[in-house]
């Protein structure tokens, strides 16, 4: 039985062979009569282009500087007060990189020392008061954020803040307030009645806009005065008003979803309908209809704005609260401190309309993650002969580029986080290479990616990519310019080829594989006739000579990326300089 499953494989393999083999020659031979002849039927006339009278008058050709964004922790960053501190002494490496802006975590204090930032206290405490067991974040106190961003304003590189306004968390006292218990998950089939348990019809159980129980009083941590701080800066203290929703009822040490009850109360409907309603996360739940939230947060917005001299902002949780809110928070920015911010949503959902649907909602005045392009890597990197021409179908970057936010893992997709996205090791090279040296997107790193995962479940002690992430990056600046064609002819293998501008006029030829060592033949340009290229990423160590009507024929290895470069392009001795990844040495 062995030797027949192994027999099969072989002659499997074989068959497979012969099908490329075929393929590459009907490929060629329709390559070199488009060459000679000068069709390619039913298609632009891609190897012209760069023949074409006037195309350094051509937008495309006089493109802005490639802009780059990293995610500047993950979750297993040490609690060590230091992280501002190594984040400021990485920032020269970072811009030799073409990293333009960092995302920073939460800087507002958490509810302990060791609080990620997404556990919120206190929104004016940026590690300059002793609240909560300690007077600096779990990242640093005040004067390192401070020294932090004015070192990166020094380097033209922009800070953007990580913005946390759907909860606080850690409260200084407990308050007694009316709630109802609400159906958790919407799968519940026994509910409360205060008398006795009783079953349920689950089809007339909604979701979480069902009430389980009558109302009752509970004891919740929900009274906020920061005796830390005092008045410094906001006199706004909260009580169970300013709340919605509680998970925690301190007098009968039970956990359940309680939405408080009062005038006006209710869950926000502008909000996910996961679960019917999405508005509940953790903690305790901000009311963002209270007029005393929204005056306190729309402060803090223009506060943080002349605080720290930040160029952006990622609204966290976007799809759990008041997108009618947020709209406001947006304009109120743009009118006061932030006019030019880059504003970023993390708004977590898969289908590509609820995202464009949002982006409707907010006036298009911010941009997204695009949550769908990373669930299509993850997939694909795990699916035996996965279709790579279909990478792009259904994601943001597809449908609506000019505000898709690209890319390949953060702190909540890492192994063991709540939003788990694992990507297969062998396939982050050829995703980063997707949202960096394309024109579509704006891309975005991951710090866990160019300098390892430092705990949980599968701690990653080194970078990912093998280490060559920065090339990528490095490449993204050099030469990721101008016209792009897409060679995505092949289930298996696809490539594209980036023309240059009239500032940057080299260009590059990618060509990706998830299955068996292939190539592609690519158009390059008729100026490139006669060149040498290189695999900038030395998976490959051959050279590919492009032919007279300006074709190469550029392979790639099994489960693979080539990034292809003239070998005498400006810039090509300096791509592979090595980059410091400790940056735990600091």
């Amino acid at each position: 039985m062995v030797y027949l499953r192994i027999t099969g494989c072989l002659v499997q393999n074989h068959i497979n062979t012969i099908i490329f083999a075929i393929e590459t020659r009907i490929d060629q031979m329709l390559s070199f009569l488009s060459c000679c002849l000068k069709i390619q039927r039913g298609a632009k006339k891609w190897r012209e282009i760069e023949d074409t009278v006037g195309l350094d008058e051509k937008q495309s050709w006089s493109p802005p500087e490639n802009a780059l964004m990293m995610q500047g922790f993950e979750w297993h960053v040490p609690a060590d007060q230091r992280h501002w501190q190594r984040l400021r002494k990485a920032i020269p490496d970072l811009k030799v990189i073409g990293v333009d802006n960092i995302s920073i975590p939460p800087g507002c204090k958490g509810m302990n020392p060791s609080g990620i930032g997404y556990d919120i206290y206190d929104l004016y405490d940026l590690g300059e008061f002793d609240q909560k067991g300690t007077r600096a974040t779990r990242w640093g106190p005040k004067e390192d954020l401070q020294s932090l961003v004015r070192a990166a304003q020094d380097m033209n590189i922009g800070i953007y803040w990580d913005t946390v306004l759907n909860q606080k968390a850690g409260a200084d006292s407990t308050e007694k307030f009316t709630v109802v218990k609400m159906d958790p998950e919407g799968d519940s089939f026994l509910g409360d009645t205060g008398k006795t348990r009783v079953l349920i019809d689950v089809k007339n159980l909604a979701d979480r806009n069902t009430e389980i129980s009558p109302p009752l009083t509970i004891s919740g941590w929900v009274g906020f005065d920061f005796p830390g701080r005092g008045e410094k800066y906001s006199s706004m203290n909260y009580h169970w008003q300013h709340f919605t929703g509680v998970d925690w009822d301190d007098a009968t040490q039970q956990h359940a979803i309680y939405k408080i009850q009062g005038p006006n109360k209710d869950w926000a409907k502008d909000v996910s309908d996961e679960h019917g309603n999405y508005d509940y996360l953790m903690f305790a739940d901000l009311d963002h209809s209270h007029p005393e939230v929204r005056a306190d947060i729309l402060k803090w917005g223009e506060w943080i704005g002349t605080e720290l001299p930040i160029s952006g902002m990622r609204i966290d949780a976007a799809k759990h609260y008041s997108a009618s809110f947020q709209k406001e928070f947006v304009t109120h920015l743009r009118n006061t401190v932030g006019a030019d911010y880059f504003l970023v949503a993390e708004y977590w959902r898969g289908e590509v309309g609820l995202l464009l649907g949002y982006l409707k909602l907010m006036d298009y005045g911010v941009s997204l993650f695009d949550v769908p392009l990373l669930g299509r890597f993850a997939a694909i990197s795990k699916m035996a002969g996965g279709d790579l021409r279909k990478i792009f179908k259904g994601t943001l970057v597809e449908q609506m580029p000019s505000h898709a936010v690209t890319f390949v893992g953060n702190h909540d997709t890492q192994p063991g986080q709540s939003l788990e996205t694992i990507i297969a090791p062998f396939f982050k090279p050829l995703a980063y290479s997707l949202i960096l040296l394309r024109s579509q997107g704006q891309p975005c790193i991951f710090y866990g990616d160019l300098y390892g995962i430092n705990g949980g479940p599968e701690p990653q002690p080194g970078p990912s990519c093998s280490g060559r992430l920065p090339i990528l990056t490095r490449a993204r600046k050099l030469y990721a310019h101008g016209e792009q064609r897409d060679y995505f002819n092949r289930r298996n293998c696809i490539g594209f080829v980036r023309y240059g501008s009239y500032k940057h006029p080299f260009g590059l030829a990618c060509i990706l594989s998830n299955g068996g060592a292939s190539y592609k033949r690519m158009f390059v340009g008729h100026r490139h006739v006669g060149e040498l290229w290189t695999d900038i990423l030395d998976w490959r160590d051959e050279t590919v000579l492009i032919n007279n009507c300006g074709y190469g024929v550029f392979p790639v290895a099994a489960m693979s990326v080539s990034v292809w470069v003239n070998s005498l392009a400006e810039g090509i001795n300096e791509i592979n300089r090595p980059f410091n990844d400790n940056i735990y040495s600091f």
